[in-house]
């Protein structure tokens, strides 16, 4: 027999230094699919060095389209629970050592721009932000720069750009200001 050549995937996971201040959340972390009984296993793994023995994870329901009641997770089963109250974009996490870790769970198809800021978000010690808030944060971000796209693309399909090559600016909303020794007043 040989062994397996497919390569071990890191878990994509940001956890909150430990400190004293704590926040509404423990970090967040951006599975590779929504599928629970390949995903769970790996950040279990991740986690159990940091809280312990990870017994219970609770999810809701809405994100996940199969949830497991059991998953086997190295040489133990980790019991998952749903409900439908909980935030649907956060994940709870229960040690043996009655720790409670509460995850941002970040939708596998995001971009990794996006993601990046949510990590760090919910990463932040003594952040207030909920889980909820931080998507629905990220989301109008994202609306926003694609409105700012697609109204550049269309200053530039409109000539805007060749018509006034000295007023483009990279950054919205700043005013010009003239460098000393600039010739023009």
């Amino acid at each position: 027999m040989t062994a397996s050549l497919a390569p071990t995937l890191s878990t994509r996971l940001a956890l909150t230094p430990e400190t004293s201040r704590t926040g509404l959340l423990d970090g967040a972390w951006w599975p590779r699919s929504r599928d629970l009984l390949v995903e769970l296993p790996l950040l279990v793994d991740a986690l159990e060095r940091r809280w312990g023995r990870i017994t219970r994870v609770i999810v809701n329901p809405t994100r996940w389209p199969v949830v497991p009641h059991k998953v086997r997770v190295a040489g133990h089963t980790v019991h998952v629970g749903w409900f439908t109250e909980q935030d649907p974009d956060k994940m709870i996490l229960l040690s043996y050592t009655v720790r409670r870790c509460d995850l941002l769970v970040i939708p596998p198809e995001t971009e990794l721009t996006a993601a990046a800021r949510l990590m760090t978000a919910a990463a932040t010690p003594a952040s207030g932000l909920t889980a909820g808030v931080l998507m629905s944060d990220e989301a109008a971000t994202g609306r926003r720069m694609r409105d700012a796209r697609s109204s550049e693309d269309a200053w530039e399909t409109e000539g805007g750009s060749a018509a006034l090559p000295s007023l483009r600016h990279p950054v919205v909303g700043a005013r010009m200001i003239p460098l000393p020794g600039n010739p023009r007043r």
